[in-house]
């Protein structure tokens, strides 16, 4: 862990709380909590399949939410891009 993923779990948080009223359900939000969670805890995410279970249902999450017209497409990009910065690919760029 470090400081750049620390700051993008802080993001995950906060995006939560701001969408947590008006577009997410609760299991919804559950969803991206488990996968910034398993992401900001995972040392190396090919080692690692319950990081990469998670990030693919964040994913899944995040295609049916704009396809629903629930989130926007940027919201859930940043979100997207939050959540992956939780894990150890974002000290590599």
């Amino acid at each position: 862990m470090n400081s750049t993923r620390a700051q993008a779990y802080g993001r995950v948080v906060k995006t939560l709380e701001d969408l947590a009223e008006s577009k997410l359900h609760a299991e919804e939000m559950q969803t991206v909590r488990e996968a910034a969670d398993a992401l900001f805890f995972c040392e190396d995410l090919n080692g690692d399949p319950s990081a990469e279970h998670a990030l693919a249902g964040l994913y899944e999450l995040l295609d049916r939410l704009v396809e629903s017209e629930r989130v926007q497409v940027e919201t859930a990009e940043r979100l997207t891009a939050d959540v992956e910065a939780c894990g150890p690919f974002a000290s590599v760029v």
